[in-house]
């Protein structure tokens, strides 16, 4: 008898459909095709075990499975639950009128509990564009793909509900939702808050104006001058995620796998990895390719703590990334994209000892020493970034001070009203949403100087020898500046104080 099922791969962060056909004939084997990786060619042995636990059995006949269309990789073990259904429709031993309507995925232990899968959300959204009454999955996985509406999900714990549901019509549980009410719920506290941070207050000023406009920055100032704390809070000051927004950070992370129990995810997210990753961690890859941390960062921070000892060919393939806001991974058969537009922060110290031109330092470099440590961010990575700030340290009385700083909350109603601002400004462009994503063309159209303003711009730009990108930069800050202030068009003080982040280009650091 053959019978047909349906399960999902992912490619990227898109879903394709995935139809296992079962025909088990006279004869004895087990014919498992249709190009699977080494995780489903062992599916047998897990779901031989799994059906003998729950006094179901594989028949001994000859059973062929083709997982169509035959010429797409699939890789993974979330496909034991779809084979062991097929297996037993096919064989007679349970009935299978309404298996047909279902996407059915999961991973299956010895006993026949169902293991989390990776990727739910874009198949159920999948599922749902394709017309399926519901989606069956383990039960650790349902509430994030019952984010996806007009779609019947049901998380399970053991095969042996999903038997009892097609064989005796016992209802299984739905899993339901409500998107907007655990969307717009949101921590009005937040775990790292800008109160705690005494002093520095032009750095969180730089900060604000980073979060206004999404804007890429770096921190360069000794050690424990507080980099890594005022990074840490950035996330707290930048406005929340749109609905959108939400749903394309969310398939990224449920890609990776990394949600577990939860929908929708509402916080921005903050990633931090260590100086010694790799390029295809970093920006994704692998022979079956995965999202790397730009991705994972979408829409959230990516901090790079320690810049220079990153490995220089790691952080040069960020940078095609770092404009284009996606990332393209191509492979002989097939090319994958994944989306990445985040703010980048970054922090480094000034020298290799970690102290410049402090005589009271412990440490000092000579210049040959800086430039070569400075010499290990190329000119077009420090270009892309569009802030550069001096941290330096906080004195004694700031730090003994009893008052508390401005809280992140306030900071960030601020940044939503100039956010607001921005995305008025630019509805009727499909791709810009703030003012870091301007292109040259869209800068020259809503980033327009008066004369005093073309002056001071060229006077800083023969100074610090700056490229035309880092002309760009400054003009995306400005802009960022007045709409902080809700100033229609840009003004000279705001043009000097963009110019001012501009200063740690390596010829004005050096120079």
């Amino acid at each position: 008898m053959l019978i047909k099922i349906y399960g999902s791969a992912v490619f990227g962060v898109e879903a394709q459909t995935i139809v296992v056909e079962v025909n088990v004939d006279k004869g004895i084997g087990y014919h498992l095709v249709g190009l699977p990786d080494n995780a489903i060619k062992e599916s047998n042995y897990r779901i031989a075990a799994a059906l003998q636990n729950n006094s179901y059995k594989i028949p001994g006949k000859k059973i062929t499975i083709n997982m169509a269309p035959a010429d797409l990789r699939k890789e993974g073990s979330a496909y034991d639950l779809t084979l062991a259904l097929g297996i037993l429709s096919a064989s007679n031993q349970i009935k299978s009128e309404s298996i047909e309507s279902y996407m059915i995925m999961g991973e299956l232990s010895l006993d026949g509990s169902l293991q989390p899968i990776k990727g739910a959300l874009p198949i159920a959204i999948k599922a749902q564009e394709e017309g399926f009454k519901g989606f069956i999955l383990p039960k650790e996985n349902a509430k994030e793909a019952a984010v996806v509406s007009n779609l019947e999900v049901y998380g399970v714990e053991n095969i042996e509900e999903v038997i009892e549901f097609f064989d005796k019509g016992k209802p299984l549980e739905q899993t339901v939702v409500n998107t907007r009410e655990e969307f717009y719920h949101e921590l009005d506290f937040p775990e790292f808050d800008f109160a705690d941070v005494k002093g520095q207050e032009s750095i969180k000023r730089c900060m604000e104006i980073a979060a206004a406009g999404g804007h890429n920055i770096i921190l360069i100032g000794p050690p424990g001058a507080g980099k890594t704390m005022l990074a840490k809070r950035l996330p707290s000051i930048l406005p929340p995620m749109t609905l959108y927004e939400a749903l394309e950070t969310t398939k990224i992370h449920s890609v990776v796998g990394t949600i577990k129990n939860m929908g929708l995810m509402n916080q921005r997210p903050f990633r931090n990895p260590h100086h010694t990753i790799s390029s295809a961690a970093l920006v994704g890859g692998g022979s079956y390719p995965q999202p790397g941390e730009i991705s994972l960062a979408h829409n959230g921070v990516l901090f790079l703590d320690e810049l220079p000892e990153f490995e220089r060919r790691v952080l040069e393939v960020m940078r095609q990334p770092m404009e284009d806001r996606e990332v393209t991974i191509a492979r002989a058969k097939f090319t994958v994209t994944y989306p990445s537009s985040f703010m980048l922060v970054a922090s480094m110290n000034p020298s290799p000892g970690g102290y410049f031109n402090d005589p009271d330092a412990p440490v000092t470099s000579s210049p040959n020493e800086m430039q070569r440590y400075l010499s290990k961010i190329s000119g077009p990575l420090l270009d892309r970034i569009d802030i550069h700030v001096e941290v330096t340290p906080v004195p004694f009385e700031k730090l003994s001070e009893e008052r508390k700083g401005e809280n992140s909350l306030a900071i960030r109603k601020r940044v939503a009203a100039a956010r607001e601002i921005q995305t008025k400004r630019f509805t009727s462009l499909e791709n810009v949403h703030y003012n870091a994503q301007m292109n040259t063309k869209q800068i020259r159209e809503f980033c327009i100087l008066d004369d005093f303003s073309k002056k001071l711009i060229k006077n800083a730009m023969e100074r610090l020898n700056l490229s035309a990108r880092a002309y760009d930069r400054i003009l995306k800050v400005a802009r960022s500046i007045a709409d902080l202030e809700d100033a229609e068009n840009i003004s000279s003080n705001h043009i000097s104080e963009a110019i001012q982040y501009r200063s740690l280009d390596r010829e004005g650091w050096l120079g």
